[in-house]
C-alpha cells in the first residue's frame, strides 16, 4: 500500500495566516505577475518555486532566476518522464543559471511498483506514489510554493488569487500567472528568448509521464493527450481539504 499523505484534513485554517494572504492579494491585486512573484519571495516566508520543466514552465523560471538564481525549484523525477524533459530541465537550469534546483525523487519505488506497470492497473495511484507523495513531502519544510495555474485553465479556477491558503496544509500557495491568457504565455517566452521543450513542437502542448502522454491533433483540448481515454485531469499536486483532487491543468 503506498503511505498516504500526512496531512490533517480537518486542520482549522489558522486566523493569522488567513488574515495575511487576504492582506497580500490586497497589496498585490493590480500588479504584475513578477511583482506578485518578488512579493512571495519576499513576504511569503520560506518558499519553494515547484516546476515540471514542461511546455510553458520557463516562465516562471525565467522570472524567478531574474529575481534571486537562489530560490529553491523544485522538480519531481517520477522516473518515467520523457528523455527530452530530463534533458531540457538540465540545459534551462543551466542557461538561466539557477542555483538551487533539487530533484526529488520517491524513495519507495522498487517497493510498491517494482516491475513499472502500476501505470497500467492504476493511475491515481502512480501518480501518489512517484509525484504526489514525494512533492508533498519535499514542500514540508517549507511555508509556500509558487505555481503556475492559470485562471483560464479551467473552470475550478475561474476565480483563482494571487495567494491562497492550501487547505489541510496551512501552506501559502502563489500563483502569479492567475491574470494571464495563453498568448501571454507565449509573448513572454518570445519576447525573453526562451527555449522551448522539444516535445512542443512534435504535438505535446502539456507534457507528463512518458506512458501516460501522447500527441494531440489539431483541434483538440491542449490537454487531450493526458491520461488519454480515461477518467483523470490532473495528478494530484494540488489539494482541497489535505485530499489530491483533479482541477484541469497544472504548469
Amino acid at each position: 500500500m503506498i503511505p498516504p499523505l500526512d496531512k490533517s484534513s480537518d486542520a482549522p485554517v489558522d486566523p493569522a495566516l488567513a488574515e495575511r494572504v487576504a492582506a497580500l492579494n490586497a497589496r498585490f491585486r493590480h500588479h504584475s505577475a513578477t511583482e506578485v512573484m518578488k512579493g512571495a519571495m519576499r513576504d511569503a516566508g520560506h518558499i519553494a518555486l515547484v516546476s515540471s520543466f514542461g511546455a510553458e514552465s520557463v516562465v516562471l523560471l525565467h522570472m524567478a532566476a531574474v529575481i534571486d538564481r537562489k530560490v529553491p525549484v523544485l522538480f519531481i523525477d517520477t522516473e518515467m518522464l520523457f528523455t527530452e524533459t530530463l534533458v531540457y530541465q538540465s540545459e534551462v537550469s543551466e542557461r538561466l543559471g539557477l542555483k538551487n534546483v533539487r530533484i526529488i525523487r520517491a524513495a519507495d519505488i522498487a517497493k510498491h511498483d517494482p516491475d513499472n506497470t502500476l501505470h497500467q492497473r492504476d493511475t491515481d495511484a502512480c501518480c501518489a506514489l512517484r509525484k504526489t507523495v514525494p512533492l508533498n513531502n519535499a514542500l514540508a519544510e517549507f511555508d509556500g510554493w509558487i505555481t503556475g495555474r492559470k485562471r483560464f485553465q479551467s473552470g475550478t479556477r475561474a476565480a483563482l488569487d494571487f495567494f491562497e491558503i492550501e487547505e489541510g496544509t496551512g501552506r501559502i500557495k502563489v500563483n502569479p500567472l492567475a491574470h494571464w491568457a495563453p498568448e501571454d504565455v507565449r509573448n513572454y517566452m518570445e519576447e525573453n528568448r526562451l527555449p522551448r521543450h522539444p516535445l512542443v513542437a512534435k504535438g505535446y502542448p502539456s507534457i507528463g509521464c512518458a506512458p501516460c502522454t501522447s500527441p494531440v491533433k489539431p483541434g483538440e483540448d491542449p490537454r487531450a493527450g493526458r491520461w488519454r481515454d480515461q477518467d483523470k485531469e490532473e495528478c494530484g499536486i494540488h489539494f482541497v481539504n489535505g485530499k489530491m483532487v483533479r482541477t484541469g491543468a497544472t504548469s
